[in-house]
């Protein structure tokens, strides 16, 4: 399955520059900027982490109608396509159980092995009431930051430079993301660019639309702060297990979280890499722009 092309007229020079992936990437962050600008007229801040509780929850949802409007915006009226494929509906919800599902899984397997290998210990657990508001914010991340890195990023820049190259740009990209968060070091920055900059492209390239990538985001979120109780991204959380971290950073990702642990990054790019053989199997790689013409 190959992505779908944006439909520009044939004798048109101007759409075929405003088609020219580059160009649409710069489009697409000025909408993103505009929704941003407009949101704080109503807003007094649109940063979740000036709020706590149900009202990080609004702010959140607020911001991630922002991405998906100013998504739908540059895919049927920029690149004048009819269906906005990334997001069809049809089968939507077993794609993102499914991944929501994997990503449990997956982070449940990274902590197994560090917890066998005595680098985690539980010492208490928390009320249930603990999971609630944390599984709202990761699936609101996970759909605002799929959106952005894999349907608008990696999407155009595989149009461009064909997959492999889509697969390298974004992952360095969503790790360099995430080297300004609290904790963060050179190694978290890597570890996250191979382990779910693979992976979730690869999720992505897959299926051709963002439900599994969007479910398996959130759940590993979830899974490791709520669930777990590790740090998020360098982020504190409350879990429902209370955790006791020792032993080498490079085992349990120390302050930052599991996802920059070596056990995250062997286990999470080797999923990816099947999922990539699973991909172009099926015939879903893309040549660079140059090889297809």
């Amino acid at each position: 399955m190959q992505p779908i092309e944006p439909n520009t007229p044939p004798n048109s020079v101007i759409w075929r520059v405003v088609h020219f992936p580059l160009t649409l990437l710069v489009i697409a962050v000025a909408l993103i900027i505009a929704g941003s600008m407009a949101s704080h007229l109503v807003l007094p801040s649109n940063r979740p982490g000036d709020f706590s509780g149900w009202a990080q929850v609004a702010v959140s949802a607020a911001n991630a109608g922002i991405i998906v409007l100013a998504y739908w915006i540059l895919v049927r009226f920029v690149e004048r396509r009819r269906e906005v494929a990334d997001f069809a509906t049809r089968g939507w919800l077993a794609e993102l159980g499914g991944g929501f599902g994997a990503g449990i899984v997956l982070f449940s397997l990274v902590f197994g092995i560090i917890l066998a290998l005595g680098g985690y210990r539980i010492v208490g657990t928390n009320s249930p009431s603990v999971l609630v508001l944390p599984l709202a914010t990761s699936l609101l991340t996970g759909l605002v930051e799929e959106t952005l890195f894999r349907g608008i990023f990696f999407r155009l820049m595989e149009r461009l430079f064909g997959s492999w190259i889509a697969l390298a740009l974004s992952g360095a990209l969503f790790g360099a993301a995430h080297l300004a968060n609290p904790n963060a070091t050179l190694f978290a920055g890597i570890a996250i660019a191979l382990e779910a900059g693979i992976m979730l492209a690869a999720l992505y390239m897959l299926t051709r639309r963002l439900w599994a990538a969007i479910g398996l985001h959130a759940a590993w979120n979830f899974a490791q702060g709520a669930l777990y109780g590790i740090p998020v991204s360098g982020f504190q959380q409350v879990g429902l297990l209370k955790p006791s971290v020792s032993g080498s950073t490079l085992l349990t990702g120390g302050a930052f979280g599991a996802e920059a642990s070596l056990t995250a990054v062997i286990v999470d790019t080797l999923f990816g890499v099947a999922l990539l053989v699973l991909a172009y199997r099926r015939g879903n790689f893309v040549a660079p722009m140059w090889a297809r013409r």
